[in-house]
């Protein structure tokens, strides 16, 4: 590995990047064991303390249905530094994964936490986990009014005023 290089990447990082990639894109025409193995083998490439590996191996194992596994392991990558796009996925499937778990109401905060970091193109998808976990604490009619202003921008017409209704409903609830 380079001296200089804290990403811990040991391989070309477009290279590997593309591979991880690859391997995602054919989650579905792969057995689970034939999928874990395959990211488990791209992450062996990586620096044992790389955020990357441990995100990449979190998210193969939750999208394998083993949320309880991938919870510890998110938390990891964090702790480490996990930064980017990356850091904000993390985020929002640790929080999914917590919420599968029963254990909404952490998954609320970690998502409210993250709607005030900075705006990105997951943004909606916040606010979609969000929702889903609003509903589970019992507070649907903040989930729909979320859902709905994520929703509006998507809209060939009436974002304005879907945005605007939406807004609405928190405002009117007492």
């Amino acid at each position: 590995m380079d001296a200089g290089r804290t990403d811990g990447y040991r391989t070309d990082p477009v290279n590997w990047e593309q591979r991880v990639s690859d391997a995602w894109a054919s989650l579905d025409q792969r057995s689970e064991e034939e999928f874990l193995a395959l990211i488990e083998n791209l992450v062996a490439e990586l620096s044992p303390e790389s955020g990357i590996g441990i995100f990449e191996r979190a998210a193969s194992l939750d999208s394998t249905g083993h949320s309880d596994r991938a919870v510890p392991l998110y938390r990891q990558a964090l702790d480490l530094g996990l930064i980017g796009e990356r850091r904000r996925r993390a985020v929002i499937q640790l929080a999914s994964s917590l919420r599968n778990l029963g254990q909404p109401e952490v998954s609320v905060a970690l998502l409210m936490a993250e709607m005030e970091e900075g705006s990105d193109h997951l943004d909606d998808a916040v606010r979609a986990f969000l929702a889903l976990a609003l509903v589970d604490i019992g507070r649907e009619q903040e989930a729909v009014s979320l859902a709905l202003i994520a929703l509006a921008p998507h809209l060939p017409r009436y974002q304005r005023s879907l945005a605007n209704y939406a807004r609405q409903i928190t405002d009117e609830t007492p």
